[in-house]
C-alpha cells in the first residue's frame, strides 16, 4: 500500500480507529491533517478544530484547509448513547456535508473513505426512507427531514445504514470527477467507546460476536483497510462498503446465524 506523499485529512484522529489511521498513514509516508474536537496525541502535520455536528464549523475548517488533497478519511462518529439528533448530525449529516465540500478540493484520483459499521447491515429494510433522507439538499434540509420523520429504533444503526447507502449511491457520480468513495464496516472494535456500544446494543450480543469470531477487532485492524482504500492499490474499488467484522457479517447475511437484535 503505497501512500507516500499523499496529502490526507483524517477526522476523529484523536482516538480509536481515527488515531490508528493517522498513525499508519504518517508512518508510511503520507502527510496527515487531523480534524477533530481535540488535538490528537500522536504527531500530525496539522490540526484543525472541527465540530461535525455544526455545519458552520465544518465550513470554517474546510476553508482553512484549502485544496489539493488526495485523501479524506471520515472516521469520527458518536455512539448510540448520545442523543439521536446528535448521532445523526455527526454520523451522517456532518459527514455528508464535509465530503461534498471536498469534491472540488481533491486532486484527480483522490479517495474518500468513510467508516460505517456492521450495525448498518439492515439498510435494505429501510431503503425507501434512506433515499428520502439522501434526497435532501444539505445539512439543514436533512435535519428538517429527520425532525419530521422521527427515527424508530437505534439512531446509531440508522446513521450507519444511511452512510452505507450514501457511499454506494455516490460511486458513479464521483467516478465522473475522477474520484472514488468507499466505506469500511467494522464489527465491534476495542476502542474507548466500546462500553457505549455494549450499553446500546447489549453486552451479551457483542460478547456473542466476540466468541464466534475469536476476538474483537483492534483499531489497527480497521485502519489497515482504510489505508488500503486510500491508496492507489484499491484504484478499481469504488462505491462499496467492505465488511471488516471477522466473518460475522457473512454468517448473518447468509442465514447461518440469526441477526443480533442491536
Amino acid at each position: 500500500m503505497d501512500v507516500r506523499g499523499l496529502r490526507c485529512v483524517v477526522t476523529g484522529a484523536a482516538s480509536g480507529i481515527g488515531a490508528a489511521v493517522a498513525e499508519q498513514l504518517t508512518s508510511q509516508g503520507a502527510s496527515v491533517t487531523a480534524l477533530d474536537l481535540k488535538a490528537p496525541e500522536l504527531p500530525v502535520e496539522r490540526f484543525v478544530e472541527c465540530d461535525l455536528a455544526n455545519p458552520v464549523s465544518i465550513e470554517e475548517a474546510v476553508n482553512q484547509l484549502g485544496s489539493g488533497w488526495d485523501v479524506l478519511c471520515n472516521v469520527a462518529g458518536v455512539p448510540g448513547t448520545a442523543p439521536a439528533e446528535l448521532v445523526m448530525k455527526v454520523n451522517f449529516l456532518g459527514h455528508r456535508h464535509l465530503i461534498e465540500l471536498f469534491f472540488d478540493r481533491m486532486n484527480k484520483a483522490g479517495s474518500i473513505v468513510s467508516v460505517a459499521s456492521m450495525a448498518g447491515f439492515g439498510w435494505p429494510l429501510r431503503l425507501e426512507k434512506i433515499h428520502e433522507l439522501l434526497a435532501t439538499d444539505d445539512f439543514e434540509a436533512g435535519l428538517t427531514w429527520l425532525r419530521e420523520n422521527p427515527i424508530t429504533g437505534n439512531a446509531y444503526n440508522f446513521s450507519k445504514e444511511v452512510l452505507t447507502v450514501y457511499v454506494m449511491t455516490m460511486g458513479l457520480a464521483l467516478a465522473e470527477r475522477g474520484l472514488r468513495i468507499n466505506a469500511v464496516s467494522p464489527g465491534p472494535v476495542e476502542t474507548p467507546i466500546l462500553g457505549d456500544f455494549e450499553e446500546t446494543m447489549g453486552k451479551e450480543n457483542l460478547d456473542g460476536v466476540r466468541d464466534l469470531v475469536g476476538r474483537h477487532a483492534t483499531p489497527a485492524d480497521i485502519a489497515r483497510i482504510v489505508v488500503f482504500l486510500a491508496s492507489s492499490d484499491s484504484a478499481w474499488i469504488n462505491g462499496v462498503s467492505i465488511g471488516a467484522d471477522g466473518g460475522i457479517g457473512g454468517a448473518i447475511l447468509s442465514g447461518l446465524v440469526p441477526a443480533p437484535e442491536i
